[in-house]
C-alpha cells in the first residue's frame, strides 16, 4: 500500500493509459534518497502488467557507470525478439547512442502489445544508455509506449534533466498524517515517545519511516542516535547493522556484489572464490535474501533492496579490501576487456603506463560514441596511472576537453589546475593555454597566441606528427575565422599549414587554410575544395569541415553541397553531435542564398538537437539562421524574436563576431518590412571595425542584401564607397559571393539598360536568388521608364524564383511591381504552412520518394510514428495519397 501519493498515482495511471491508447510519453520522478521513487515505479509496473502492457525494465548501478550500454542491455533482455541484434550492435565499441536508440524504438513499434519502460536510478546510468534512453523518451508521443524514470536529487542529475527536456515530478516528504499512518503500519508496537522520535528524525521520508521504525522496534532509542547525522547516513548505518548480523561468507558475497559492475550472481561467486579460503556456493547468498537485503531472480540476477545498501557495503570496506575485490573481478572478467580494464585500474596501487594506454583507448572509443562522461573518467584515470609526465599532461588535456563539452565548469577548472605546464609538449602547451583562456572567459589574445600556435604546428610538420597538426588546426580554424587576426600572425599560420601540407594530403588542411586565410588563399583553396568535392570519399566529419571552409571563402553553393553530403554520413553513423552543426551551417548558408525553404526544412531538427545535446556557441547561430529564414518569408515578429534571443545570449560575452548574425536578421527583416534605410544601417554595422558586430567575413556573404538596401534607400554615395572598399578584396580572394554581389552593385550604379542586361545574362548557377534579385531590379528600372511590357517577364520570373525559395517577402515586392505595370499575379497557396515542423520534414521526405522505414531511419523515429504522422498530414493538405505530396508541397 502506498501512502500520501494520490496526485502522483493519478499522473502515473494517466501515463500508462496514454501508452495503451497510442499517445505515449515519459516522466521522471526525482527526489531525495528513500522518498518513495522505487515504490511508485514498482506500483506502476504492476498496474501496467495488469492491463496487458509489456514491461521492460532497467536500473543504473553505481559501479557500472563507465560500462557502455550496460543499462540498455538489461532493457533489451526483456525483448527476446531483439536480443540477438541488440547484442550484435551494442557490443560494438563504435555504436553511438542514437543508433542504439533506434533499436529500442523498433522494439517498441514492432511489439504486439503496448510497452512500459522503467528506468530506476538514472543518476547511475552509464552515459551511452542515458543518451539512448532519453532520446527514445522524447519520441514516444505517437507510440504505444511510455517510459518512467527515477532519479535521486543532486547537481549531476539536475544537469542531465535540464538538458533532457523530459517532464519531471519531484516527490516531496509525506505530510504528518500520512507519515503517522505509514509508521503505524510497519511498527505498530512503538511507544508514543519512540513514535514521536521516529517521525521527527524521518521528516516524512518513507524509507526512513520504515527502516528507522523497524530499527526502533528492535533496539529502542539507541537506533536513533546521534541526532546530528543526516538521514541518508543513518539509513546506511542501519543497513550496515543488518549486514553485520549475517555470516562472514554472505557478507563477502554482498561486498563483491556491491563492487561489481554487473548483476550476474555466478560472476559474483566466481570472484568470491578467488578471495575466499573455503568454498563459496549459491546457498551463501540465501541469508541475504532471507533478510530482504537482496533479491535473486530466476535468471540468477542479483538486485539490492535499496541503493543505499550497496553504498553502505562499499563504504564499510577498507581501501585494501576494495582493491582485492576489484582485482578478483578483473580476473573473472578477463574475457571482457571493456569491463575488466576499469577493475584493473581500481585495483592498481601505483602508476602503470600499459594500463593507462588501455584506458586512453577506452576514452577514445567513448569520444567517438559521443559519451564525454565516460571519456572524461577514462582520461582522468589514465592520467593518474601515467608514468610519463608528458603523457599524463596530454591525457589531462583530453579530460578537460570532455569536461568542457559537458559544461562541467568545476571539473574543467579542477583538471586544468592539475596540469603541470612545464611537463607538456610544445603543442600541448599551446592547447593548454587556449583551454585556460577559454575557461577564464578571456578574449582571444591575438597575434602572440596565433604565433605560438604556428610555432607548435611547424614543429609537428612531419609524417608521424601530421595528424596532431591537423587536430590542432581543427581546434583553432573556426575560432580564427570568427576573430580579427593580425595579418602577420595569419601569414605565419599559413606558412605552418604549407609545411604540414608538404608531408600530408589530409583534406582538412585545405578546410583549415580556407578558414584561417579566406582572402589571401581563398582562390587556391576554392580550387582544391572543388577537386576534393568531385573526388569524394572523405570522412563525414572532414566533409563538414570542408563545408565550413567553402563557406568561409564565399562559395555558398559548394559549401551547401559539402554539408549535405556530410549530413548523410553523419546521420548514418549516428553522430548527431556533429550533424546539428552541419545542419545549422547549411541553414545559415541557405539564408545567404535566399533559400528559406531549405533553411526551414533543416532547422526544426537542428534546433532540437543543439538544445538537446549541443554546445552553447551553436545555439545563437541556429536562432540567427531561423530569424533570417523568417525574415525572408516576411514573418517579421518571429524574426525579431529570434534576433532578440540570440542577441541576449551573445551580449553576455561582450564583443562577439557572432552578433553579425543578429545584424543580418534585423537587416533582412527591416528590408522585408519596407524600411530600406534601417536595413542598410544594420548591415553597415557588420563592416564597422568599431562595432561589436564587426565581422567582414560574414558581410562578404551578405553583400547582395547590403547593396540592395543601400540602393533601396538612395544611399548611392555609401554604396559606391562600399564597392570601392570591397573590390580589392574580391580581386584577391575571388570570393564568389563578393564577385556576384559586386556585379549586382555595378549594374545599380551604372543605371543603364546595358548594365542590367549584362547582369541578368551572367551565369549564376547555384545562385537563383541573386539572379532573381537582378531580374527584379531590371524589371523595376524598365517599369519606371514606362516600358511595362518589357518589365513583366522579368518581374514574373523573379517572383516565381522567390516563391520557389520561400522568400515570400521578396516575391511580394515583385508582385507589387507587376501590379504597378498593369498585370496581376496571385500568390501561390502555402498549403504546407498548416503542418508542424516535424510533419513538414516527413512530408518532404515522403514526397522525395523515401519509404516510411527510410524516413524513420533518417529522423530517428519508428516506422509506426511516420505512418501516424502521414495519416494526419494528408487531411491537412487536402490530399488522399503519397503521390499527391509533391504537388501539395510545390516540390520541383
Amino acid at each position: 500500500m502506498i501512502f500520501g501519493r494520490r496526485s502522483e498515482l493519478e499522473e502515473l495511471s494517466a501515463l500508462v493509459g496514454g501508452a495503451a491508447a497510442g499517445e505515449g510519453g515519459a516522466l521522471v520522478l526525482h527526489g531525495e534518497a528513500g522518498i518513495g521513487k522505487s515504490a511508485l515505479l514498482d506500483h506502476t509496473a504492476r498496474e501496467a502488467a495488469g492491463r496487458g502492457i509489456r514491461v521492460l525494465g532497467t536500473a543504473g548501478i553505481q559501479a557500472e557507470v563507465h560500462i557502455p550500454y550496460a543499462a540498455l542491455h538489461r532493457v533489451l533482455r526483456g525483448a527476446p525478439d531483439l536480443a540477438d541484434v541488440a547484442l550484435t550492435v551494442l557490443s560494438s565499441p563504435g555504436t553511438l547512442p542514437f543508433r542504439a536508440a533506434t533499436i529500442l524504438l523498433d522494439a517498441v513499434a514492432a511489439a504486439d502489445a503496448p510497452t512500459l519502460i522503467t528506468v530506476e536510478d538514472l543518476q547511475w546510468l552509464d552515459e551511452s544508455s542515458w543518451e539512448a534512453l532519453a532520446f527514445v523518451a522524447r519520441r514516444l508521443g505517437a507510440e504505444r509506449a511510455a517510459m518512467l524514470l527515477t532519479a535521486r536529487d543532486g547537481g549531476d542529475i539536475d544537469r542531465r534533466l535540464t538538458r533532457s527536456g523530459l517532464p519531471e515530478t519531484r516527490l516531496r516528504p509525506l505530510d504528518h498524517d500520512d507519515s503517522r499512518a505509514l509508521l503505524d503500519r510497519v511498527a505498530p508496537q512503538l511507544t508514543p515517545t519512540l513514535r514521536i522520535r521516529v517521525l521527527d528524525v524521518a521528516k516524512g521520508n518513507p524509507l526512513g519511516l520504515v527502516e528507522l521504525g523497524e530499527a526502533a522496534s528492535r533496539s529502542g532509542n539507541a537506533a536513533l542516535l546521534p541526532t546530528s547525522v543526516p538521514l541518508s547516513e543513518r539509513l546506511e548505518r542501519t543497513f550496515s547493522g543488518l549486514v553485520a548480523e549475517l555470516p562472514a561468507v554472505t557478507r563477502s558475497v554482498l561486498l563483491v556484489a556491491a563492487v561489481d559492475d554487473g548483476d550476474d550472481l555466478d560472476e559474483v561467486l566466481s570472484a568470491c572464490r578467488l578471495l575466499a579460503t573455503g568454498t563459496v556456493g549459491h546457498e551463501d547468498i540465501d541469508p541475504g535474501v532471507a533478510t530482504r537485503l537482496v533479491q535473486v531472480d530466476d535468471r540468477f540476477r542479483l538486485r539490492f533492496r535499496h541503493p543505499l545498501l550497496r553504498s553502505a557495503l562499499y563504504q564499510s570496506a577498507t581501501a585494501g579490501q576494495r582493491r582485492r575485490v576489484h582485482a578478483a573481478l578483473a580476473e573473472v572478467l578477463s574475457g571482457d576487456p571493456e569491463r575488466s580494464v576499469w577493475h584493473r585500474a581500481a585495483a592498481a596501487s601505483g602508476p602503470d603506463e600499459e594500463l593507462a594506454r588501455q584506458l586512453t583507448e577506452v576514452a577514445t572509443r567513448a569520444q567517438h560514441r559521443q559519451a564525454p562522461g565516460i571519456a572524461l573518467a577514462a582520461f582522468e584515470q589514465a592520467a593518474r596511472l601515467s608514468e610519463n609526465p608528458a603523457a599524463r599532461g596530454h591525457r589531462l588535456l583530453a579530460a578537460v576537453d570532455m569536461a568542457s563539452e559537458q559544461g562541467d565548469a568545476p571539473a574543467t577548472g579542477r583538471l586544468l589546475a592539475e596540469i603541470r605546464p612545464h611537463e607538456l609538449s610544445p603543442g600541448d602547451r599551446v592547447a593548454y593555454e587556449l583551454l585556460l583562456e577559454a575557461n577564464h572567459a578571456t578574449h582571444w589574445s591575438g597575434a602572440e597566441r596565433l604565433m605560438r600556435f604556428a610555432e607548435a604546428i611547424e614543429g609537428l610538420a612531419t609524417v608521424d606528427d601530421a595528424g596532431k597538426a591537423v587536430r590542432l588546426l581543427d581546434a583553432i580554424a573556426l575560432r580564427t575565422l570568427y576573430s580579427d587576426p593580425d595579418p602577420d600572425a595569419v601569414a605565419r599560420l599559413v606558412a605552418a599549414i604549407d609545411r604540414v601540407m608538404a608531408v600530408s594530403d589530409n583534406p582538412q588542411l585545405t578546410a583549415s587554410l580556407a578558414m584561417i586565410a579566406p582572402v589571401i588563399r581563398g582562390r587556391e583553396s576554392r580550387q582544391r575544395l572543388r577537386e576534393i568535392l568531385l573526388r569524394g570519399g572523405t570522412d563525414p566529419y572532414a566533409t563538414h569541415q570542408l563545408g565550413l571552409g567553402a563557406g568561409a571563402i564565399g562559395d555558398c553553393p559548394m559549401a551547401c553541397d559539402f554539408h549535405a553530403i556530410a549530413e548523410v554520413g553523419l546521420r548514418a553513423q549516428g553522430r548527431l553531435g556533429v550533424l546539428y552543426r552541419a545542419q545549422i551551417s547549411r541553414a545559415m548558408l541557405a539564408t545567404y542564398l535566399g533559400d528559406a525553404q531549405t533553411a526551414m526544412a533543416l532547422l526544426p531538427e537542428a534546433e532540437a538537437l543543439v538544445l538537446e545535446i549541443g554546445t552553447p556557441n551553436w545555439v545563437p547561430t541556429a536562432w540567427a539562421a531561423a530569424g533570417a529564414a523568417h525574415a525572408l518569408r516576411g514573418e517579421l515578429a518571429a524574426a525579431e524574436e529570434r534576433a532578440a534571443a540570440a542577441e541576449a545570449m551573445l551580449l553576455s560575452y561582450g564583443r562577439n563576431p557572432l552578433l553579425a548574425g543578429v545584424r543580418q536578421v534585423r537587416g533582412m527583416a527591416a528590408f522585408a518590412g519596407g524600411r530600406a534605410e534601417e536595413a542598410f544601417g544594420e548591415f553597415r554595422r557588420i563592416f564597422d571595425p568599431s562595432d561589436d558586430s564587426y565581422h567582414p567575413q560574414t558581410g562578404y556573404s551578405l553583400v547582395g542584401y547590403v547593396f540592395e538596401a543601400a540602393a533601396g534607400c538612395g544611399a548611392t554615395g555609401e554604396l559606391r564607397r562600399l564597392v570601392d572598399e570591397l573590390t580589392p578584396v574580391a580581386e584577391v580572394s575571388h570570393s564568389p559571393a563578393l564577385l556576384i554581389g559586386l556585379g549586382y552593385a555595378h549594374a545599380m550604379l551604372a543605371d543603364t539598360a546595358e548594365a542590367y542586361e549584362k547582369a541578368v545574362g551572367e551565369e549564376l548557377d547555384g545562385w537563383p536568388f541573386e539572379l532573381a534579385r537582378r531580374q527584379h531590379a531590371y524589371g523595376v528600372w524598365l517599369r519606371r521608364r514606362r516600358r511595362p511590357a518589357e518589365s513583366r517577364p522579368l518581374l514574373r520570373a523573379a517572383a516565381a524564383t522567390f516563391d520557389a525559395l520561400g522568400a515570400t517577402a521578396w516575391a511580394e515586392r515583385s508582385r507589387a511591381e507587376l501590379r504597378a505595370s498593369g498585370e496581376s499575379l496571385r500568390r501561390p497557396t502555402e498549403t504546407a504552412a498548416v503542418l508542424t515542423p516535424q510533419e513538414t520534414q516527413i512530408a518532404r521526405l515522403a514526397a522525395e520518394g523515401h519509404s516510411n522505414r527510410e524516413i524513420a531511419e533518417r529522423l530517428f523515429l519508428s516506422p509506426r510514428t511516420v505512418t501516424t504522422h502521414l495519416s494526419r498530414i494528408y487531411p491537412k493538405l487536402g490530399i488522399r495519397s503519397r503521390s499527391e505530396l509533391s504537388r501539395a508541397l510545390r516540390i520541383t
